[in-house]
């Protein structure tokens, strides 16, 4: 069986949920067509963070999109939240089925 697949791009960003609502808003405002948001936890730079705990609770959110968008989306991310915020975000190609969703 062949898949038929195409190459998209996915953001992945882990940050604290203290910011969840306003990053979704701007990732809406810049066009997301949908994402997928899950508790996160572990030890980094900024030290343990327990998805338990509300003010130390992480987030990740995944988005896959075109590329393009996904580096004015990482743009963004970088310009207005990583100065203030515990947060990574990353880039990887991906294949998917069902592009249209995309």
């Amino acid at each position: 069986m062949t898949l038929l697949t195409e190459k998209r791009t996915l953001l992945t960003v882990i940050t604290e949920a203290a910011i969840e609502r306003t990053l979704l808003r701007d990732l809406e405002q810049l066009g997301v067509r949908g994402y997928t948001v899950s508790d996160a936890r572990g030890r980094g730079s900024r030290g343990v963070r327990d998805a338990a705990w509300g003010e130390a609770a992480n987030i990740r959110i995944e988005v896959i999109c075109p590329r393009a968008q996904a580096q004015t989306l990482l743009g963004h991310i970088q310009t207005r939240y990583y100065t203030d915020y515990a947060m990574v975000a990353f880039l990887q190609e991906v294949e998917i089925l069902q592009p249209e969703k995309f």
